[in-house]
Order: structure tokens, then C-alpha cells, then sequence
């Protein structure tokens, strides 16, 4: 490793570089010692503030976005200034390397013992950083009030103000409603602190499943520990793609060090990383790598001085709360309905009051009282919102979370899960996504020859370098040199594949294939390593620079490997088989080229080009002991290199990628492989994969000759010139774009590209982009976003960050990078691609599944309750159905079955439909209203009347004529009844409603589990989309209809009345009609699937 080690003196950064410009500013914790006071004053003063504001924004939200985002900084700025003046003592980051190994007693060379870690972990605690403040009075203040609750309490207050002192005489009635609505809002605040607790201990053990590692000194070796039993003192070695596990100060760096820091900063880009200190402040030095930053280039060595709560990070998570988490699509689309239903409930309550003031309480004098008005209208506000979809909307993602952790899928946040259903487009990356990342070489080349690994390790294989032949020694020296890759020592005693090897799937591969030519712990001991620069997408190759122990002069010597397009124009020498060294010209040249493009287009291979250059004369590279100007003068005379030979490489795809693809091009969902690997090499995989599955394949001329179409026909309408035009995509028709959906762009190509390209290119079904760096991948996902696609991306390298966190979806790699896991929302933790395929189906699973809740829950909390209260005001009816049963279906009798239906298996093979558009697919739209209401609803309503009306006559002997437009009449004398019994019969008949409405809901709870299949091909009993739990909605609805209306407490307080056995079952025959007019619906809709019943079909 190349490593540059330095005193603590200051680092001067040249200015006028691109690595000058990237600062670490955004901290500004540069504060003088006068404002310290006033600051800790100004901070304590905020933090009692915002703890009074969160209350009142819990119950009454209302920030704007802009504002909530202000004082979330205003918030994170005070904690990171109070950390500031933690840490004014802390000089770690001043001192020299070995005053720091001092302070933290622990030795560079051998790091520390087990004992020494243990008791400095029973001193310092586990390296893991405590959750964020739960806020346990502002959370309980939200559950009580916030939510569907604070509609709740005003209703509450006005029941209670319609006993007393409104009510004249007071009404016992409204006081137990009053009383109810408590017990409700009790009931509501307890569910929601219970499911919120079942969330987050599901979400943790989740999240659990995958234990970060890094590589520590312990004992004098090199081991793989877990973060969180790293201590003060440990030495550990990162490289790109590891996460900071602790607070490190650096001691060694390679040239190319890069940190990214915006974990605490925000800074976009990553900043070098020094061994000298480059600022006297803690946060903003060089020298120094916080917790939560990540290595995104080089690799460095550095000693822990601060883990879990004592770091950074830890200090400031304990100051910031967390925040929630982004809204989805579905949560807004939720809550969008309820504030939709909550306003319908006001105007309609309000309108009823004002109907009661302007025409009843003048034209029909004591058929209302006030109370009874004010009761009436609240009722509807009470009754109207389905408390129990915001509820299921939990329920539902942490059911599916579950589902999802059995196969293997680490879902981070709930909300992502129904973005997953809404997926169109996966950009996948190829190495250790699609591919089994184990590269193993496959063919060797020479100038002058090329054969297959196997017949040349049978022939060359050997036991020490010098006996290997000239030209097989040059490449096993440069395999093995210019290699960032080294064997786990544990595994050493095993077969050479079957080891462990750490490091890119390249370099492995690499590792192993030196490793057969020759055993390399004698061959390490021969050489000494001055110099690694590492390789990276944009430069494409990687330089080491060495001496050989052996040669009296030891004269340093570079190796180089990388893409041969980037390497070759550097090369003016080329050797052959038998070792000998020749001129580079024009043939030898188009041979090598040749052979790459012939290697990747007919076996896959991912060919290397390994150089080195020797220096007989003059040597640039002698006498250099500063590791920067090493570095300078290396990368200067990095030409006139010698080809010693290619090596190609293959990575077999996975098993399962081949099924995955195709589920994935049957669901509507296109895949896109984004790769840094060559043009020919990704097609051949991809069409391994069946990624391409085209004959013929376009490139990016025929995407500039479609815009040159394009943009004659828009020029001009004359024919002979869009002709002209059209011939330079091809002449024969089954060329065209119509009749064509592969397409392979290099990057390269992408440069210069308009948005006329970018439409072209969107249209594809099958896409390849190759050479690709990680600016032009994320490219890729933005120019999808931009025309309205849902993006998933995949990745398991750093490289793959950006692309990953500009996506709607992040999808890591279970082998991944720590970097990688930490940017994703899902961890494929098996890496299994086909695990994918679940999480798509169940994020479509969950959206339909609660638009089956919604349909169930509608037609009898909107239409069938509101309708009792509008004929009793509108059409003089007394109220056939009384506010506390309609809130006992509410909060009781439909929560049960709501939540079992969020259970619900598919009703056919989700991934055989396309996905979802969000802007026009909504959870709700006109044709599920015409469903809730206009059939669902209509029937309910009809026959919970009519089972209100044939009480009364059967029981009372009152026809229905006489109970239209009866007002103020119905009181003492009507009909020759008194009151008393006019009441009875009203409580009694109010019932039998209240048990017809909970009857019909029975037969929507069946129908509401398919939208198009018949409800007897979703059998509930037994098969694959069984549902038992159903079933015990039925017991459930019985056992609280009995318990409201046979007590004779609820008969005198809430005057509900006995039910006669008859009207237990006289509402079945209408369940039955109303699951036999359903079933004739589907029937209708999947017959005839283009009329206009199955257009306006939910």
C-alpha cells in the first residue's frame, strides 16, 4: 500500500486545485471565546422552545416544508456548536503520530491485546452510538392528540357541552357519548403506542441482520472485527468503500486519499485526507476522520481516539432528534383521503346545524333541540373519517417488512416499500450484481500469441520466481505487484480457489491467478513496494512502483495495469511469448486491440492490460524518498511502456439472473445494466443475463441519426430530403427504432448528449451502458427521472454511491461495500437478484391490498352512516341509526376485518401486470368512488332502511308513508302511540339497522378481496390464498352487537334497543344479493374487458 507518512507539521493545500476548492465550511465552527457564553445561553434557550414547539406542531402541524427544514437546521447548527466547545480540548489531531500512540498507550506495531481491548471496552462502553432522544412526552402528547384524535376532542368537548350546560333538560345520552369518545381516544392512543413500539423493535431486529465489520491490529495481526468492539487505541486499515467505524486520527495516507464528508458537512464533494493537521479546529482538520464519513478513494491507516457516544456523530446524535423520514407517495395519498373525508365531514355537519338554525328550529318548533342539532352535526364529523386507514397504512408495511425479512431483504425505512411496487426502471451494475463477483482468468495473450490459463499454468507452473519463464515471470511480477488484493492468512491452508481473498473482484482474480504460476510469500520477500497509486473508474488503471532486493543497484521499476483503450497509446514496446521485447507498431497494435474486443465479444472476458517500464539509463524514480514527489514524477513518466501480456477474465452470472430478468420484463419493468467494463464485454453478459435479447443491437449512430430525422421532419415537410435523412439510419425497415429495443452506448458517447437523445434513448427496452463513470451513471438516473420513471438502482461499490442516492430506490448487494449498504434503502442481505423480484411484488402487494381496506371501509363510514343523518334532518325522519352506533362500527366492528384484509394473498401473479403510474393510478379515483358509493354503499344504504322501515311497520304497525316528513309530529299522540313508545320503537328499529349495516359489511369483507376474480376462487378456508383470520371478524361483530344492544345499560343510555331474532336474518338474503351482484360485476369484467362497466371498474 502506498502510504505517506508525516509529523504532525501543518499541510499547506496548493490553492487553484479542484481539491482546494472543496472546504469543510458548512460546519463554521470557528467561534471566539467572548461569544461562547452567549451561545450556550442562545442554545439552551432554543432547545426549550422547540421541545414547546414540537407539542404544538405534533397536534397542529403547521410548519411549512421551508420552515420545518429551518428550524431543523437552526436545531443541528446549535448541537454541532455546543460539540464544538466539547471538543476545544481535544489535540489529537495537533500532536505527532507518535505522541498520539503515547496518549492512547498502545503500540503501532502490534496494536493492542484482547485483554487490554476488553477492559478498555468495559471503560469506554461498545462502539455504537445510542438512538436518538425518543421524546417520550412529545410522543405521548401526539398519540393522545395528534391524528385522527384531534378530531375527537372537540367532539368530545361539544357532547359534553350538549349535556350541560346546553342541554334542557340534560341528556344522560350525551354525557356517556362524551365518555365514549375518551375511552376511544384512550383506545386509539394506546394501538398507536403499541404499534409504534412493534415498528421500531421490528425495524430493529431488521436492521440487526447486518453486523458491520472493519479490519483492526490485534496481537500483532490483522483481523476482521466488528465495528462495535473497536476501543480507544485500535489501529484500523480502510480503504474505498469502508465507512469510519470510530472517531481516527490518520498516521498513514495514500497519495489518492479521498474522505467524503458530508455526512457532518454537507460538502458535495470529498476532501483530501493528510497525516499533518490543515486546521487548528478539530471538526475541520485533514488529519482527523469522523464517525458516519466514508473513504470514497485511496486507502489509510489510522488509530481510534473516540468511539460511540464520545464521538462526533454520537455527540450530535444525542443533541439532534431524528427526523421522520420522507413521506411516500401512498402516506400522502392517504393522508390526502382522510383530510378529504374530514373536510366533506365538517361542511356536511356544519351545513347541517345551519339547516337546523334557518329552516327547522322556525318552520318545525321542538323537533330538534339545540343540543340534539349540535350532537347531530358532530356526530357526522365523528363517524365520517375511517379512523382505522391510517392504522392499516402501518399495519400494512410492517406486515410486508416482515414478509420481506424472511427472504432475506433489509428494508431500512417502512415508507420504501411501496415505492418498490412502483418501479420502472432497474439501472443494475454488473460485477457482483448480475455476476457471482469470482473472476477467474481464462486466456492469456502475448504480442505474437494467445492460449488459455489452464494450458499455460500447466506448463509453466513453478515453484519460486526464477524458475518461471521471461515472459511469464514479467506478468506473474505485475499480477501480482500491481494488485491491491491480499489472502485472508486464516484461509491460507486451503486450496488456492477456495481461500479467502480481500479486495476487488479484479484484483482477486489477479491475486489467484499469480498465485497458481507461482507461490507469492517467497516472491513478496524479493521486492519492496515504494509506491501504490490505486485504479479508479475515471483514470482506469492502477501503478505500483518497486525495487527488487535481489539487484545489487535495486533500481525502481513500474508496473501498470488497466483498460487497454486507456493503456495502450501509452505503449511503445510489446513483448512476445519467448520473452522477447519488440518495437510497438501499427500491426502489433490492431492484434492487441483485436484480441481485446474478439476476447470480450465472444467469451465475456474482461480484458487487462498489464505494462511495466524498466529504466536502464537515467532513472526518474531513484532517490526519491518524499511519497508526493515520487507520486508527481511517477505519474509524469507514466509512457513508453512495455505490453507484457492480457489477461481475460470472466465472472459467470448468477443462477437465478436469467428467471429474475424475465419476471421483470414480464411485470412492465425494464433492466439496465450500468457498468465500467467495455463496450462488447456487457453486451455479452447482458445477453447471458437476458438483459439483450435483440439480434441486432444500435449504438449511438443510430440515436444521432434518429434525432437527425427527427429534426428534419420537424424542419421541413419535403419528402426527398426526410428520405435522405432516413437513410443514414439504415435502408431496410427492420432497422428502424419501431421494430428495435437493444441498444449498447459507451461513455464516451454520452458526452455532448441534448434531451432529444435522451428521449430516444428512454424509449428503449433493453439498454446497455458501458464505460461508464459514477458522474455519467448518475446521469443515467436522472435523465430517467426526468421523464417520470421510477428508479431502482443496484450497486455494491462506492462507485455506485451517487447513482444509488439520487434513485427513488437504493438496492446494496449483501457483499457489498459498507458504503454502498449505508446509501441503500434495501440490502439484498443473500445477494440473491431474484430477492429483488419479492420486493417489487410486495411493495404492488401492499398498494393493492390497502386499496382493498379502502373500499371496504368507505361505503359504510361515508355513504351508509351519513345517509341517517341527512334524511333526519332533510326529510323529518327520526334518526334511524344514532351516533354511538355508528361509531361502534367505526372504532369496533369494521377495525378487526380492515386489518385482516391488509393479510390478504394476490389475487393473480403480480409481476404479470405493468407497474403502476402514480400520477394517474392513484390509491383512490373516481371509478373507486363509483364503487364505494354508487354500488357498495347504494346497497347498504337500501338495506339497512329497509330493515329500519320493516321494523317499524312489523313491530309498530307504522308504514313508511307515515314516517317521511313526520318532523315535529313525532312526539306524544302520534299515530295513537306516546312517546315512550315511539322512542322504543325507534331504538329498536335504530338496531335492527345498526345489525343490517354489520351484516352487509360481512359481504363486502368477501367481495372486497378481489377486484376482477370471482370471491369463490379466493376461498378464505383452505388453498394457496387462504385467509382463516376473516373469519373471526363474524363472532367479533356478533359478540358487540349483542353486548350494545341486549345490556339494558346501553338500552337506557345510549337508547339502543333488543333486536327481534327475525331481523338477525332477514339482512342475509341482501348480503347474498349484494355478493351475487358483485360477482356478476367481475363476471361482466373479465368477459368483456374493453366495455364500459369493466372501463369504470375499481
Amino acid at each position: 500500500m502506498d502510504i505517506q507518512v508525516a509529523d504532525s507539521r501543518p499541510v499547506t493545500i496548493p490553492n487553484g486545485t479542484p481539491q482546494a476548492a472543496v472546504e469543510f465550511h458548512a460546519l463554521s465552527l470557528q467561534i471566539s471565546e467572548s461569544g461562547t457564553r452567549l451561545s450556550d445561553r442562545r442554545h439552551r434557550t432554543q432547545t426549550h422552545v422547540s421541545r414547546w414547539r414540537a407539542l404544538l406542531y405534533t397536534v397542529f402541524p403547521l410548519l411549512t416544508a421551508h420552515q420545518q427544514h429551518e428550524a431543523e437546521e437552526h436545531q443541528r447548527e446549535a448541537a454541532l456548536l455546543q460539540v464544538a466547545n466539547e471538543l476545544r480540548t481535544h489535540t489529537y489531531h495537533l500532536e505527532s503520530i507518535p505522541a498520539v500512540y503515547e496518549q492512547l498507550d498502545v503500540d503501532p506495531s502490534c496494536g493492542l491485546c484482547t485483554d487490554e481491548a476488553v477492559r478498555r471496552t468495559e471503560t469506554s462502553g461498545c462502539n455504537v452510538v445510542s438512538s436518538a432522544p425518543r421524546r417520550l412526552v412529545v410522543r405521548s402528547f401526539g398519540w393522545v392528540f395528534g391524528g385522527f384524535n384531534r378530531f375527537l376532542w372537540p367532539a368530545m368537548i361539544v357532547f359534553w357541552l350538549c349535556w350541560k350546560p346546553i342541554g334542557n333538560p340534560p341528556q344522560p345520552g350525551n354525557l356517556a357519548m362524551a365518555v365514549v369518545i375518551i375511552l376511544v381516544i384512550c383506545l386509539q392512543a394506546l394501538f398507536g403506542a403499541g404499534q409504534e413500539w412493534t415498528t421500531h423493535r421490528t425495524m430493529h431486529s431488521i436492521t440487526n441482520m447486518v453486523t458491520a465489520e472493519t479490519r483492526a491490529m490485534r496481537n500483532g495481526q490483522q483481523v476482521q472485527l466488528a465495528q462495535s468492539e473497536l476501543v480507544p487505541g485500535d489501529i484500523v486499515y480502510l480503504r474505498a468503500g469502508d465507512r469510519v467505524p470510530a472517531d481516527v486520527r490518520l498516521v498513514r495516507v495514500s497519495m489518492d486519499l479521498r474522505v467524503d464528508r458530508s455526512e457532518l458537512s454537507g460538502a458535495p464533494d470529498p476532501t483530501i485526507g493528510t497525516t499533518g493537521y490543515t486546521n487548528t479546529n478539530y471538526l475541520e482538520t485533514r488529519n482527523m476522520a469522523m464517525m458516519g464519513m466514508h473513504i470514497a478513494q485511496g486507502q489509510c491507516t489510522g488509530v481510534v481516539v473516540a468511539t460511540g457516544d464520545r464521538t462526533v456523530l454520537g455527540r450530535i446524535g444525542q443533541l439532534v432528534t431524528g427526523n421522520p423520514a420522507d413521506r411516500t407517495i401512498l402516506q400522502i395519498e392517504v393522508q390526502r383521503l382522510v383530510n378529504w373525508l374530514t373536510t366533506v365531514s365538517l361542511v356536511v355537519g356544519t351545513l347541517f346545524v345551519v339547516l337546523w338554525a334557518v329552516w327547522l328550529r322556525p318552520k318545525y318548533p321542538g323537533f330538534m333541540s339545540v343540543s340534539d342539532a349540535l350532537a347531530n352535526g358532530v356526530g357526522v364529523l365523528v363517524t365520517f373519517v375511517p379512523g382505522s386507514l391510517p392504522i392499516s397504512l402501518i399495519l400494512a408495511m410492517t406486515m410486508v417488512a416482515k414478509r420481506m425479512q424472511r427472504y432475506k431483504l433489509l428494508v431500512k425505512n417502512l415508507t420504501t416499500v411501496e415505492t418498490l411496487g412502483t418501479v420502472t426502471v432497474i439501472c443494475c451494475e454488473k460485477t457482483g450484481t448480475v455476476t457471482q463477483r469470482r473472476m477467474v482468468p481464462t486466456r492469456i495473450g502475448f504480442g505474437d500469441t494467445e492460449m488459455e490459463f489452464d494450458d499455460l499454468v500447466s506448463t509453466c507452473e513453478a515453484a519460486t520466481v526464477d524458475a518461471l519463464d521471461v515472459a511469464v515471470r514479467r506478468v506473474h511480477e505485475t499480477a501480482f505487484l500491481c494488485n491491491a488484493a491480499r489472502f485472508d492468512p486464516t484461509s491460507m491452508h486451503l486450496p488456492i480457489n477456495g481461500r479467502v481473498v480481500l479486495g476487488d473482484a479484479t484484483d482477486c482474480a489477479l491475486l489467484r491467478m499469480a498465485e497458481h504460476l507461482c507461490p507469492l510469500q517467497p516472491a513478496r520477500r524479493q521486492y519492496n513496494t515504494l509506491l501504490t497509486v490505486p485504479f479508479n473508474l475515471r483514470r482506469r488503471w492502477m501503478l505500483t512502483v518497486c525495487t527488487d532486493r535481489t539487484q545489487s543497484a535495486q533500481s525502481p521499476f513500474m508496473v501498470v495495469k488497466g483498460a487497454p483503450e486507456t493503456l495502450l497509446p501509452k505503449c511503445t514496446q510489446v513483448q512476445m511469448q519467448n520473452g522477447e521485447i519488440v518495437p510497438m507498431d501499427h500491426t502489433r497494435r490492431s492484434r492487441i486491440e483485436e484480441m481485446q474486443h474478439r476476447w470480450a465479444a465472444q467469451y465475456g472476458c474482461r480484458v487487462l492490460l498489464l505494462c511495466r517500464r524498466e529504466y536502464t539509463e537515467s532513472n526518474p524514480l531513484s532517490g526519491i524518498a518524499d511519497s508526493a514527489e515520487l507520486y508527481a514524477v511517477a505519474c509524469q513518466n507514466m509512457c513508453e511502456l512495455c505490453v507484457v501480456g492480457l489477461v481475460g477474465l470472466v465472472d459467470p452470472p448468477r443462477d437465478e439472473i436469467l428467471d429474475s430478468v424475465g419476471k421483470f420484463r414480464g411485470a412492465g419493468i425494464r433492466v439496465f445494466m450500468v457498468t465500467g467494463d467495455y463496450a462488447p464485454t456487457a453486451a455479452f453478459v447482458a445477453r447471458q443475463c437476458g438483459i439483450i435479447t435483440s439480434t441486432t443491437v444500435d449504438g449511438i449512430d443510430e440515436i444521432n441519426a434518429r434525432v437527425m430525422v427527427n429534426k428534419t421532419e420537424k424542419r421541413t415537410d419535403d419528402i426527398a430530403c426526410r428520405s435522405t435523412a432516413r437513410s443514414l439510419l439504415v435502408s431496410d425497415s427492420e432497422h428502424t427504432l419501431a421494430n428495435r429495443s437493444s441498444l449498447v452506448v459507451s461513455g464516451p458517447d454520452l458526452h455532448g448528449l441534448g434531451a432529444v437523445h435522451w428521449d430516444i434513448i428512454a424509449l428503449y427496452d433493453e439498454c446497455v451502458f458501458a464505460r461508464i463513470t459514477p458522474e455519467q451513471k448518475l446521469q443515467v438516473v436522472e435523465e430517467m427521472r426526468g421523464r417520470k420513471h421510477i428508479v431502482a438502482v443496484t450497486g455494491d461499490e462506492v462507485n455506485d454511491v451517487p447513482a444509488m442516492r439520487a434513485a427513488h430506490v437504493g438496492v446494496a448487494m449483501g457483499n457489498g461495500t459498507q458504503v454502498a449498504k449505508a446509501a441503500s434503502n434495501v440490502v439484498l442481505l443473500d445477494n440473491n437478484f431474484s430477492s429483488l423480484v419479492v420486493a417489487i411484488e410486495c411493495g404492488r402487494l401492499l398498494f393493492i391490498n390497502l386499496k382493498k381496506v379502502i373500499v371496504y371501509l368507505l361505503p359504510m363510514t361515508n355513504l351508509s352512516e351519513i345517509m341517517p343523518s341527512l334524511f333526519n334532518v332533510v326529510l323529518g325522519l327520526p334518526i334511524p341509526l344514532s351516533t354511538f352506533l355508528m361509531l361502534v362500527i367505526n372504532t369496533i366492528t369494521d377495525v378487526w376485518a380492515s386489518v385482516v384484509l391488509i393479510h390478504e394473498e394476490p389475487e393473480t401473479d403480480l409481476m404479470l401486470h405493468p407497474p403502476r403510474n402514480p400520477s394517474k393510478d392513484g390509491l383512490v379515483d373516481v371509478r373507486f368512488f363509483i364503487q364505494a358509493y354508487g354500488f357498495v354503499g347504494l346497497v347498504q344504504t337500501i338495506t339497512g332502511h329497509t330493515m329500519f322501515f320493516l321494523c317499524l311497520y312489523l313491530r309498530g304497525g307504522i308504514h313508511p308513508r307515515d314516517v317521511f316528513l313526520a318532523f315535529n309530529k313525532w312526539t306524544d299522540g302520534y299515530l295513537g302511540k306516546s312517546k315512550a313508545e315511539l322512542t322504543e320503537l325507534v331504538s329498536v328499529s335504530g338496531s335492527v339497522h345498526f345489525m343490517a349495516l354489520v351484516v352487509m359489511q360481512w359481504a363486502n369483507m368477501f367481495v372486497a378481496r378481489t377486484r376482477v376474480q370471482s370471491v369463490f376462487r379466493q376461498n378464505p378456508f383452505w388453498g394457496p390464498r387462504r385467509n382463516p383470520l376473516l373469519l373471526v371478524a363474524v363472532p367479533i361483530a356478533v359478540s358487540v352487537s349483542l353486548i350494545v344492544n341486549e345490556f339494558q345499560w346501553f338500552n337506557s343510555v345510549f337508547l339502543t334497543g333488543k333486536i327481534p331474532v327475525e331481523f338477525f336474518f332477514l339482512p342475509i338474503p341482501f348480503a347474498f344479493l349484494l355478493v351475487g351482484l358483485e360477482e356478476l360485476r367481475k363476471l361482466v369484467v373479465r368477459r368483456y374487458p374493453n366495455a364500459g362497466l369493466a372501463r369504470i371498474a375499481w
